[in-house]
């Protein structure tokens, strides 16, 4: 093998595995885009980190105990830009969030928008119909 031969197949060989771990980072298959889940409950902590936010809140079940669910939420740069802040959700606040549940049923979703204790909404909460 010569070396252009031997540089193109190291070349497409790091071009397909960055595509590859691109399309199964952003695929979000094991949220069900189909449902939404309307979660009430108090702030336990906002992770401002990348590649995505994390919201996690406590949620009373129907035998009236905390679940603590996790909703992930978009890159920060893009929130950021949207006027969201690292302190927009703050442990102890309470808040009505939005999201696509797991498939799997786990306490986790996809977050599409949230409603704040004063009536301000981010994201696509109005546009959700919180079946």
């Amino acid at each position: 093998m010569n070396t252009k031969t031997a540089i193109s197949t190291m070349a497409g060989c790091i071009f397909a595995s960055f595509a590859l771990t691109s399309t199964a980072h952003h695929a979000a298959t094991m949220f069900d885009r189909e449902q939404t889940v309307e979660l009430s409950g108090e702030i336990v902590e906002f992770q401002w980190t990348s590649p995505h936010v994390w919201i996690q809140i406590n949620v009373q079940n129907e035998s009236g105990e905390p679940v603590e669910w996790s909703v992930e939420g978009s890159v920060p740069n893009r929130l950021y830009r949207a006027g969201w802040r690292p302190t927009t959700f703050k442990p102890g606040d309470r808040v009505t969030i939005r999201g696509a549940p797991m498939r799997n049923g786990a306490p986790a979703a996809l977050f599409i928008g949230a409603r704040l204790a004063d009536g301000s909404t981010l994201g696509r909460f109005e546009e959700s119909d919180g079946n």
